[in-house]
């Protein structure tokens, strides 16, 4: 999830990423021209698919924390057929949603979730200390976390867990970004380090059907980009970590650009850190784990540098425990938060590796069987890892390994032009990476080496550019893995082939794959291409048919938010920018649900001018859908109208019959 404006027609964002993939790896789009008549060998059949997995649906599909018959192989229906009306493409000033449902607005940037939390001030005046007891700004990835035993209670009752994902400092503050003499002033920049990160907090539908915070519950709190951190894993205490704050490399401070988001099966939050480089600044030699990265040479995004001395990584004393030349190495990994324990510290799992996360999902999980995480490089020309861990998956009478995602492989995607597919490990033990690494020139110390620089890991390795990969998603089905690429404005014309073609590819697409044999701990999968968004007239449905294209309750561009509910419906999220939102067929950005295996998709709902729509997830009955609208633009009053500044908000959806959502 980038943003910045493009000149392409129907263009792409980049934010202040830098593009620092210098590699010479094969780029998707040239694997994608062999890859024509794939599809019928991957989708094989449904039933088959099914028969080749031995995995619990319900429990892939819920933590088992949360359900006391986890574990029995209770098979979830097929999918269903989007039962709705399609809400047409739109620009209004609202959120849209089908006839017979209602979306009400709550949980929106500045609202109090502890007993002593002040008001919202609507003019932005609410102070640092202020915003460290509110909800944080720019909604993204989210998750239900049921509390209680009966079924009832956990379809009222849940701990919310929401990232984060940066600011917009015209609407934080009464006057937008102010300097004095070249500096930031002090409770601005506390104001905004507060409105990063994650929220967690209690929530509890009325009698009255509304949804409000538990203000005075003990499981509420804010992690943000200026709480302490454990550090866990293979850089845990190396070299690579040491800073002022931290001399001997075990901690850092914040989380920082909090996109998508995963959980996992023993019931935490994972929280992923996005484009965390640009809030850094180095004016010395940059190192190659910040090359690669794109740290800024000249200044920081908010200019946060020129109060707080840790954004600012350029050398400054004899050695690393002096100053913060280290500090950007703290961000960039997952960091998983335990939504039960408020008092426990968050930890960053380094060896599920260090990147643009957008996102982490995970498989399907089996008993006595590895669990496995999938992520995506949120960035043009970057890749798709999957980490996969040593400890086996048991039930939690049996469980005694916390601390299960310290240890495992990282691996890379290579995807080949017939269809088929390598996992890549980057693993400083593997005498394969070895000789790879030998021969490109390059040298990695040990694995914490290796996971600091995980894209140059990637590229030596010889994984395959993608065009941003963003949201992952799990059939929870047939355990196919879906992964959306939200577009790529530098591919070039001369890519462009009948499958994909594109070149730049403003749209995006879908891809997904099945592992070989149905185990997601293989190194081998099969592929094909799912979407391909775009107009009415570019875009294709091959699940619809060999020459299905989007109609008018599908167009849509910029795919990013992906996830299956329960009962195998795939809802896609959409974050257009620039002239695709102000111009073209495809309206504000929408999220829409689809049949995967008849291809038939609708859009479900419209957000208001700017926004994103991003984050989704569901009560366990599907009766109360969470939607987030991030970043409303400058000139929209939603939520609160009547010429309010716009506010990032959580939409709730409900059928008016009470019925499940999308039926």
């Amino acid at each position: 999830m980038n943003h910045d404006a493009s000149p392409l027609p129907y263009g792409d964002e980049d934010f202040d990423v830098e593009d620092s993939n210098r590699s010479r790896n094969m780029h998707f789009a040239d694997v994608l021209a062999a890859n024509r008549s794939r599809r019928a060998v991957l989708k094989g059949g449904l039933a088959a698919a099914v028969s080749g997995l031995l995995v619990s649906p319900l429990a892939a599909a819920r933590t088992e924390r949360f359900f006391a018959d986890a574990g029995k192989n209770i098979p979830l229906p097929l999918p269903r057929r989007p039962g709705f009306q399609a809400v047409a493409v739109n620009r209004l000033d609202a959120v849209t949603v089908p006839p017979g449902y209602t979306a009400r607005t709550a949980f929106a940037w500045g609202e109090g979730i502890f007993p002593d939390s002040p008001a919202y001030l609507p003019d932005g005046s609410n102070t640092g200390a202020d915003q460290e007891k509110l909800i944080g700004q720019n909604h993204d990835g989210m998750h239900y976390f049921p509390l209680g035993i009966s079924v009832a209670e956990r379809n009222r009752r849940a701990i919310l867990a929401m990232n984060h994902e940066y600011i917009e400092q015209t609407e934080l503050h009464p006057n937008g970004q102010q300097l004095v003499d070249g500096k930031r002033l002090p409770d601005d920049v506390r104001k905004e380090i507060a409105a990063h990160g994650v929220s967690v907090f209690e929530i509890t539908r009325q009698p009255n059907g509304r949804w409000e915070i538990v203000r005075n519950s003990k499981y509420n709190r804010r992690v943000t980009a200026n709480t302490t951190c454990e550090v866990s894993g293979p850089v845990r205490g190396s070299a690579h970590l040491i800073t002022k704050f931290s001399p001997d490399g075990t901690r850092t401070r914040g989380t920082i650009n909090n996109c998508a988001h995963g959980y996992t099966p023993w019931g935490t939050y994972l929280t992923c850190e996005e484009n965390w480089a640009g809030y850094f600044v180095n004016r010395g030699q940059r190192p190659r784990e910040q090359t690669r990265y794109g740290v800024p040479t000249a200044n920081s995004r908010y200019r946060w540098d020129t109060v707080e001395e840790r954004f600012d990584a350029t050398a400054k004393a004899d050695s690393a425990a002096g100053d913060f030349r280290n500090e950007p190495n703290g961000q960039g990994w997952i960091l998983e938060v335990d939504p039960y324990n408020p008092g426990v510290m968050p930890v960053k799992r380094t060896a599920m590796g260090r990147f643009a996360h957008e996102g982490c999902v995970f498989a399907p999980v089996q008993v006595g069987r590895p669990m496995v995480f999938y992520s995506g490089d949120d960035a043009q020309n970057e890749y798709i890892y999957k980490f996969v861990t040593k400890a086996v998956f048991l039930p939690a009478p049996l469980r005694n390994d916390r601390n299960a995602l310290d240890h495992g492989t990282l691996y890379v995607a290579r995807f080949d032009a017939d269809g088929s597919g390598e996992w890549l490990p980057l693993d400083f033990n593997d005498a394969g990476f070895r000789a790879k690494a030998a021969a490109a020139g390059v040298s990695f110390a040990d694995q914490a080496d290796v996971l600091v620089n995980t894209r140059l890991a990637a590229d030596v390795a010889g994984a395959t550019r993608m065009d941003r990969p963003e949201w992952g998603a799990v059939d929870p089905r047939d355990g196919q893995v879906y992964f959306t690429l939200t577009n790529n404005s530098r591919r070039s014309s001369e890519t462009a082939d009948a499958a994909n073609p594109r070149g730049p590819n403003p749209f995006g697409h879908i891809v997904r794959w099945r592992e070989a044999k149905g185990d997601h701990a293989s190194t081998r999968f099969d592929w094909d291409l799912f979407l391909l968004s775009g107009t009415e007239q570019d875009s294709a449905n091959p699940a619809a048919g060999p020459n299905a294209k989007l109609g008018p309750d599908g167009i849509h561009a910029s795919p990013d938010g992906l996830w299956f509910d329960d009962a195998g419906l795939l809802w896609i999220q959409t974050d257009m920018s620039g002239s695709q939102l102000s111009s073209g067929p495809f309206g504000n950005n929408q999220m829409l649900a689809v049949n995967t295996e008849t291809g038939d998709i609708r859009r479900f709902l419209v957000g208001p001018p700017g926004c994103e729509v991003t984050g989704v997830v569901a009560t366990p009955d599907l009766r109360t859908l969470f939607v987030n609208i991030q970043h409303p633009a400058d000139g929209s009053h939603w939520p609160d109208g009547n010429g309010a500044r716009p506010r990032s908000a959580t939409v709730i959806v409900t059928k008016d019959d009470g019925g499940i959502i999308g039926s």
